[in-house]
């Protein structure tokens, strides 16, 4: 019993630690030229969406990527590397679906998904408008754009649906270049501060 009980403490102690907000900024190129706007992430909203959004900064995959899909009275979506290889090695790496616990209001960030359970990899979206209609499919967003991070965001250069995900997953940039050179870019994204909470008293 007193194994079990210190198990659980332990527990506890670790989901305190476990539990932290951050912030990740996003340098890019757009319309108006280079500009940034920084992602608030609240892990208590999609914890595994949170920590593979985390996973994926720190291991700069969204660095050098381009804004491929861009719908201005829906959302705007990234996150397709611009190298095939480190492309096809994230694909197969699904994270399991969670609840979702806040609405796809505007600015906030979720993953994208197929119509498949547990579809989740790189691909990110950012509401340009209340998009609570997608709730119930199951979108789980994680954070939220800062400030006013949206103007930077509203100034990603409009390319509809055009670029081709499938190409964009084989060819990379080499194809989102020639073909779309006008596409907004990510520079860079990086977690720039991080709030650990304290463990609490037990």
């Amino acid at each position: 019993a007193l194994h079990a009980m210190l198990s659980r403490v332990l527990l506890v102690a670790f989901a305190a630690v476990a539990v932290a907000d951050f912030r990740v900024e996003f340098t890019v190129q757009t319309t108006a030229g280079q500009g940034s706007f920084v992602v608030l992430v609240h892990e208590e909203w999609a914890p595994i969406g949170a920590a593979r959004f985390k996973e994926l900064v720190e291991a700069n995959f969204y660095d050098d990527t381009r804004f491929f899909r861009v719908i201005p009275t829906f959302m705007v979506q990234f996150g397709l590397n611009g190298d095939p290889q480190i492309s096809s090695e994230w694909r197969s790496k699904t994270i399991m679906d969670e609840p979702v616990k806040v609405s796809n209001k505007p600015g906030y960030i979720t993953f994208a998904k197929t119509g498949a359970p547990n579809s989740r990899t790189t691909q990110l979206f950012i509401n340009h408008v209340d998009n609570g209609r997608l709730d119930g499919m199951g979108f789980a967003p994680f954070g939220e754009v800062e400030g006013d991070g949206m103007k930077v965001v509203k100034q990603i250069y409009n390319c509809g649906e055009k670029p081709n995900q499938g190409t964009i997953q084989s060819k990379g940039n080499a194809y989102l270049d020639k073909d779309f050179p006008q596409l907004s870019q990510i520079i860079s994204a990086r977690v720039i501060h991080e709030v650990k909470d304290e463990p609490e008293e037990l």
